[in-house]
């Protein structure tokens, strides 16, 4: 049976040789590329397009047409290549329509080789794009699934291009368009024959029961959602993959069927991590598979579990995206029925109308009964997932409860990343996906310690909020110090009133900070000129090559300066000076994790809204302030939290104070 998709769900896919069957009633450009664990394209040879048709095991066609078949063979992707982006475009210059608003909705199908349909999706709600990216096959759990995408660019194919991460784009969008020319100006021999199910152009009017409808857009909340796929030093949820060594493995054995592509590969290189990641056991007939912990692609089981975190962050993500559109479309279709029924108005006598209203309702609730059944077994799949994932993480990605503290040692190597929190969705609020960000710290972290966060903050009393907001940067502060080297990783606090001195003492006796915590206006000048001081040498070191040169007494290792109750003790100097540490610290190893209520501070006027954009805010409390920018979530944030009577905070410290003392730091 065919899935009908719309925009954000997936589906598995059975087999890995499979077609790509596209109708689009006007003649299209069919183009693929190739992308990384991560989405990104390394380069203009993992792109298929008319210019340049042919990749291993992935073919497209050579010309504009109507109608298209891409032959795809999963096995024979190259190295490295877990994801199957599908892309469309108008060719330009030749007279054709310029938006797709202007033509049939496209529709594209998953076939097998035998043309039995896995999954169809109809690209609706387009207007001024000119390029879509239509589909996606994406490797998930050493399987592949195809999701529907179904995104628009008004610029073009070079903006398309841009947003897979291509160098170049618009030079590359002039070749193809090129090659289209050139290829429209030749004769074309008409395409082999067609079942009628394999010719249909559905449009949007057409489609059955789901329309493929984008995601309502996210409100503004004040933080955007780190992002897991792109980043800039690298970003804060990019996954890290170490370089491995390609060895050579025996030739790809296989036979061609039916199509151009040849599926045995002599000169294939395989490169595979130096231990090969866990594998469920066989699943039962009929059953789904059994999840595994680090089964996802990277060069170390951290790799895997944080790979694996961010893939089960996306399919929850979509799963709901999915939903929710389903249900925002049987509404729309309910109401729709209801005016084409009562706009007669010989059903507004009688029963008619209310026989019509009946029906209405009746079809959007089937309608969102069907979405609902989809949503709860995806989320069954995840939430038996997210059970075996969450005992098997290491300490920089387990929460204060889990058992692994206990037995924790300080490392000699920096972990790939460490979790501030959890996050999860109101369709099931006790499916919680670990929030990781990446290790050095790209950017402060800012726990807002104000009653309009939100709902359960505004309830709380303020005195109260602040001992919380304060004990969770200790919390994040100690997490820290346990996951860094022995005296790789130093803490500075500044609390100008010392307020916060019952939510520091776990830090103050175990000994751990770089000195006692700076109180009064003298207090924080001196913390400031000490890590503006040490920011400005390194720089200078690192622009001139000089790292030799650095002053014996400076110290190297990353450097977390806490602040308390901010902007309270601050005078300008020493606001400028705050500044310039968060805009250029974490880029030499300092970084800032500051307690601030923004409403307090809304009397500086603007000149504190660039501080406070460059850092990541998170709360002491649970707060909806996430955003997904792609399917516009606003995800909810949990904190971690210590349990209740629990040592393991002041365990951890000593730890991380004996590990000192055995290292001579």
């Amino acid at each position: 049976m065919t899935a009908e998709l719309v925009r954000g769900q997936n589906h598995a896919l059975p087999q890995t040789r499979l077609e790509i069957r596209v109708s689009a009633g006007t003649p299209v450009v069919a183009g693929a590329t190739l992308g990384d664990e991560r989405g990104t394209v390394r380069g203009i040879e993992w792109i298929a397009h008319p210019g340049s048709p042919q990749l291993p095991g992935l073919e497209v066609s050579q010309q504009a047409a109507a109608d298209h078949r891409l032959a795809i063979d999963l096995e024979a992707l190259p190295t490295g290549a877990h994801r199957v982006t599908v892309l469309l475009a108008l060719p330009v210059g030749v007279g054709g329509p310029v938006r797709f608003g202007a033509v049939p909705a496209p529709f594209v199908a998953v076939t097998g080789l035998d043309g039995t349909e896995i999954a169809s999706f109809t690209l609706t709600d387009l207007d001024a794009e000119s390029a879509v990216s239509a589909l996606e096959l994406y490797r998930r759990q050493d399987a592949w699934k195809v999701r529907a995408v179904g995104q628009g660019y008004a610029g073009g194919l070079a903006a398309m291009l841009a947003d897979q991460g291509v160098t170049e784009p618009a030079a590359l969008a002039g070749t193809i368009q090129e090659a289209v020319t050139r290829g429209l100006a030749r004769s074309v021999a008409p395409p082999p024959p067609r079942t009628p199910e394999g010719d249909r152009v559905r449009h949007a009017t057409g489609s059955a029961d789901h329309r493929p409808t984008a995601p309502p857009p996210a409100p503004e909340p004040p933080e955007p959602l780190p992002d897991p796929a792109h980043t800039t030093q690298p970003h804060t949820t990019q996954p890290h993959t170490a370089p491995g060594p390609a060895a050579a493995g025996p030739p790809a054995v296989g036979t061609s069927v039916g199509g151009p592509i040849n599926y045995a590969h002599p000169r294939r290189q395989h490169a595979a991590p130096p231990s090969p990641p866990p594998t469920a056991p066989p699943a039962q007939p009929g059953q789904p598979a059994q999840p595994v912990a680090g089964d996802a692609t990277g060069w170390s089981m951290d790799e895997r579990l944080y790979n694996q975190i961010w893939g089960m962050f996306e399919d929850l993500a979509r799963a709901v995206a999915a939903y929710r559109s389903a249900v925002d479309f049987a509404e729309s279709r309910m109401d729709q029925e209801l005016d084409r029924a009562l706009s007669d108005p010989r059903n507004r006598i009688g029963g008619a109308g209310d026989r019509a209203r009946e029906a209405a309702r009746a079809k959007r609730d089937e309608l969102a009964s069907r979405a609902r059944e989809a949503l709860d077994r995806d989320l069954a799949q995840l939430a038996a997932e997210a059970a075996v994932v969450e005992p098997a993480l290491p300490s920089a990605y387990a929460g204060w409860g889990n058992p692994v503290w206990h037995a924790h040692r300080i490392p000699m190597e920096m972990p790939m990343a460490l979790r501030i929190g959890d996050l999860h969705l109101p369709e099931r609020t006790d499916l919680r996906i670990p929030l990781l960000v990446r290790l050095p710290l790209e950017r402060g972290i800012w726990v807002d310690s104000g009653r309009a966060a939100s709902e359960a903050a505004a309830l709380m009393d303020a005195d109260r909020l602040r001992r919380l907001a304060m004990e969770t940067a200790v919390a994040h502060a100690a997490r820290l110090l346990a996951v860094y080297p022995p005296g790789e990783f130093a803490v500075h606090v500044i609390d100008p009133a010392g307020s916060a001195a019952g939510p520091l003492a776990p830090l103050v006796e175990a000994g751990v900070l770089a000195g006692p915590p700076a109180a009064g206006p003298g207090g924080v000048a001196s913390v400031l000129a000490h890590l503006t001081r040490r920011v400005d040498l390194v720089q200078m070191a690192v622009r001139a090559r000089a790292a030799d040169s650095l002053p014996p007494d400076l110290d190297t290792g990353e450097q977390l300066l806490v602040v308390n109750d901010f902007p309270h003790g601050f005078d300008d100097r020493a606001v400028t000076q705050l500044r310039y540490l968060a805009d250029e610290g974490p880029a030499v190893g300092v970084h800032l994790l500051m307690v601030a209520d923004r409403e307090e501070a809304s009397a500086y006027g603007p000149v504190l809204d660039p501080l406070w954009r460059s850092l990541l805010r998170i709360t002491p409390v649970a707060d909806s302030h996430l955003a997904d920018p792609w399917v516009g979530h606003a995800w909810t944030y949990e904190p971690l939290t210590v349990p209740q009577g629990s040592r393991v905070l002041e365990q951890v410290l000593a730890a991380v104070a004996e590990a000192r003392r055995a290292a001579g730091r």
